[in-house]
């Protein structure tokens, strides 16, 4: 007996119904879905009682890549519904596509994406002879408001006219060939009992072709390659991630709505997204009266008959809410008449309808489910040490290594529930502290499971994150990299990278990227006895490299007045640092000799001359007073640099205040609104009680405003202005 071929939109209930009273019907031997066939040998993990949403969640890794992949179902996914139902009548049940991990499917973060990109052009000409907005609203129309009758015959030509004009990829055709292997196999087994096969629509007629040649026997599923691996587990879902206004790229948008036209129908599935709708408005304190809950039944039906619908579809409820419940005009097209995420500045109203399409619901797996090392050793390690509760964590950095290393492993993996709140920043911050917040979510397990794909332990696979991180990291990157290394105690990785920072140095072209390495690595160097890194001969070699190169790309930028540069000044202050606290490793003189001759270059930055005269300063070898340029359109900037510098050195004496107290004072009115931005820029470097210090240091009230002209000739001032500035 030949096969029977379900071509099915995934996550549709429609589909659903169809492909359980097929198989109810035919009773046959074989049932083969569209899904990952290395889970042939574990279906049983699939029945074992679980709250959907849920996923296959997949995962692949060799030398030179990382793969991850999900295969959702919900109760109303028609391939969840095959499988429970073919087990359900006795069938043999497979899985027939190929590994997630195989070359086919190596671009696809979901199994079950659509190809609607591919018959674009077919789906538009069929939204203009229905007059629908988008394919959401055309299935709607054709498949999910309609009654079942005809509805296989439907699908039918459906498929066939979208599949009649699109080419399938070489993935699509290798997946093809595999899946039909299979089918061609069940047929040979089964011999006279009926065989269903139910797969994306898309496939349907090219597995209709393939599989009427003679079978070769099972197929073998392909094992990953040497020295890779690639496994499956089953993770928990929710409806925000299947959801398309969230981004999800396949099957159905708005699963709440979905799955209340599973459980109930049409006039179900309409009246409660009404509710859910004014429900969620209600408890946002926005006003909806009764009289606009009887209008939105309405209007929802009289677009539906006006539309041709039998009964009201989704987007006929959405419109209706949207007709009822929002008088302004809105800025941007209502998102269910498109697909993809919610854009910012939605409509308070709009915001509160996509959430009650999409729903809260979220899986739930049962306990007897298999899951990678990782999810035991991390439940383990946080019972062991206290951090598998609710609530703050202080942690002393000196007595508590242990726990802040498996804390961090876990930041770094992004295992939702552990924010760290305060604590070192980087290498160059001496704190000895940690401040955590720890939430026990549902959202840790799923995210553990994903996770898992990096190694069986915290560490290892915090290791491969950061390896991942650093894999073709600039310079500047690679730094941030490495602290978060050594905050894991990845020590091995931790080398790796101070090896590639020293060699790195010699090409590095970015002032501030260069800076942010200097931080980094003298902070480790000076502050590293909680890390182990103190003193160590790997960043004192990136100390010595960094610093002449730093010196040599200052000295090279060029620039006029423009806004202080603060990632620039960061660098000085790193130069000064290293300057100050590893001078046996450096050469101070030439330093030294390299800053004055940055802060006697008229060619170069304001604002990292003025840092250059601030490092002199700093260390004792020179006074800035006589450097400072009188101009308006220079003095802040250059300042920025100073105090960015020599913030200390400002605060311990009076001269450069006293020159700067003259320099405004002698500006003309015109002259002192120039230079105002940027002064207020430059005191931005000290905090609101040094700011009061400086002031009482001046002994005088702040400079009175210009005075206002009693004539228009103020607007003249203002132009001038913005033309020097090239503002109009």
């Amino acid at each position: 007996m030949a096969a029977t071929f379900l071509g099915v939109r995934h996550h549709s209930p429609a589909c659903a119904r169809l492909a359980g009273s097929v198989i109810h019907r035919l009773r046959p031997a074989h049932v083969l879905v569209e899904g990952p066939a290395e889970l042939n040998g574990r279906l049983g993990e699939l029945l074992l009682g679980h709250q959907l949403p849920i996923a296959v969640f997949s995962h692949y890794r060799d030398a030179r890549r990382t793969l991850a992949s999900w295969s959702p179902f919900c109760e109303y996914s028609p391939e969840w519904v095959a499988l429970t139902t073919g087990l359900a009548v006795g069938a043999q049940v497979r899985f027939i596509d190929l590994p997630a991990w195989h070359p086919a499917l190596a671009t696809r973060r979901n199994r079950y994406t659509d190809a609607e990109d591919r018959y674009a052009d077919a789906v538009a000409r069929l939204c203009a002879t229905f007059a629908v907005d988008n394919a959401d609203s055309l299935w709607d129309r054709l498949f999910e408001v309609e009654p079942p009758d005809g509805l296989p015959e439907r699908l039918t030509a459906y498929f066939d006219l979208l599949r009649g004009e699109s080419e399938a990829s070489e993935d699509d055709a290798a997946r093809e060939r595999y899946m039909a292997s299979w089918v061609r196999a069940a047929v040979a087994d089964a011999g006279a009992a009926p065989v269903v096969v139910v797969t994306g629509g898309f496939h349907r007629p090219a597995l209709e072709r393939l599989a009427a040649g003679e079978s070769d026997g099972w197929p073998e599923v392909p094992a990953p390659p040497p020295g890779a691996t690639g496994e499956s587990f089953l993770v928990p879902y929710s409806f925000r991630r299947l959801d398309a206004f969230t981004g999800y790229q396949s099957g159905m948008p708005s699963p709440e709505y979905y799955q209340l036209l599973w459980e109930g129908g049409p006039e179900a599935a309409a009246a409660g997204l009404i509710e859910a709708v004014v429900t969620r408005l209600r408890r946002r304190g926005l006003p909806v009266s009764t009289a606009d809950l009887v209008t939105a039944h309405a209007l929802a039906a009289g677009l539906a008959n006006l539309r041709g619908h039998p009964r009201p579809a989704r987007a006929d409820i959405l419109d209706a809410l949207a007709s009822t419940l929002i008088a302004d005009d809105l800025e941007q097209r209502l998102p269910w008449s498109t697909r993809g995420p919610l854009r910012a500045g939605a409509h308070p109203a709009v915001v509160e309808m996509v959430a009650a399409l999409s729903g809260d619901r979220t899986g739930r797996l049962h306990p007897d489910t298999p899951a990678p090392p990782l999810v035991r050793a991390v439940t383990t390690e946080l019972a062991e040490l206290g951090l598998d509760g609710d609530g703050p964590v202080r942690l002393d950095l000196g007595r508590d290594g242990r726990r802040s290393r498996v804390l961090h492993r876990l930041r770094v993996l992004e295992i939702p529930g552990f924010e760290r709140q305060r604590g070192p920043g980087s290498g160059a911050d001496p704190v000895c502290t940690e401040q955590w917040r720890l939430t026990v979510t549902e959202l840790r397990l799923p995210m553990l499971i994903e996770a898992g794909a990096y190694g069986g332990t915290p560490a290892d696979a915090a290791a491969a994150v950061l390896a991942e991180r650093a894999a073709g990291a600039e310079v500047g990157e690679l730094a941030g990299v490495l602290f978060d290394a050594v905050l894991c105690g990845v020590v091995d990785l931790a080398e790796q990278l101070t090896a590639e920072l020293r060699t790195g140095l010699a090409a590095a072209a970015d002032l501030g990227a260069l800076g942010r390495v200097l931080a980094v690595v003298l902070g480790l160097w000076r502050h590293g006895d909680l890390w182990q890194t103190a003193g160590s001969d790997a960043l004192a070699e990136v100390l010595t490299a960094a610093v002449p190169r730093l010196l040599w790309l200052a000295e090279g930028v060029r620039g006029g007045p423009a806004p202080a540069d603060a990632d620039r000044l960061d660098a000085m202050v790193a130069l000064r640092d290293a300057l100050r606290y590893a001078t046996p490793m450096l050469d101070p003189a030439a330093v030294l000799a390299a800053c004055r001759r940055i802060a006697a270059d008229p060619g170069a930055p304001p604002d990292l001359r003025g840092a250059a005269s601030g490092l002199v300063w700093s260390s004792g070898a020179g006074d800035p007073v006589g450097a400072i340029p009188g101009g308006p359109h220079t003095v802040g900037d250059w300042l920025a640099g100073l105090f960015a510098v020599a913030r200390a050195q400002v605060l311990a004496g009076n001269q450069v205040l006293t020159v700067l107290d003259e320099l405004v004072g002698g500006m003309a009115d015109e002259e002192f609104l120039v230079a105002l931005p940027a002064l207020r820029q430059a005191f931005a470097y000290f905090p609101p009680y040094e700011r009061r210090q400086l002031a009482a240091a001046l002994r005088r009230e702040p400079p009175a405003a210009p005075p206002v002209p009693a004539d228009p000739s103020i607007e003249s001032t203002v132009d001038a202005l913005l033309r020097a500035e090239g503002l109009c």
